[in-house]
């Protein structure tokens, strides 16, 4: 993909736990990331295609190759959160990565 289709700035954040005070934890979402990437919804296609292999996805963003990243992690974009469902590292040339991505209600 061409760097200049990544016009999208987002954050990618990574669940935590917080102490509550009393014992235990809450969890929250920690920035890891501030990064441009390009996103897109998937083609109704593809939605069929992932519905009928039991995946729920709704789109696809795509950011520059970062070698520390989990699936466990989202991805922020204004109001919107995406939870990660699959990473892919193109051709295992870690120049890139695209994710398929289920937006959060």
């Amino acid at each position: 993909m061409n760097i200049g289709h990544r016009k999208k700035f987002i954050t990618v954040q990574a669940p935590t736990r917080i102490p509550d005070g009393i014992g235990g934890f809450v969890m929250s979402w920690a920035t890891v990331w501030e990064v441009w990437a390009a996103i897109w919804p998937i083609s109704s296609q593809e939605k069929t295609e992932a519905m009928s292999k039991g995946v729920d996805i709704t789109h696809r963003v795509n950011i520059q190759y970062r070698a520390k990243f989990s699936p466990s992690w989202r991805i922020k974009y204004g109001n919107r959160y995406f939870s990660i469902v699959g990473l892919i590292n193109p051709l295992e040339a870690n120049r890139e990565l695209q994710m398929t991505c289920k937006e959060a209600a």
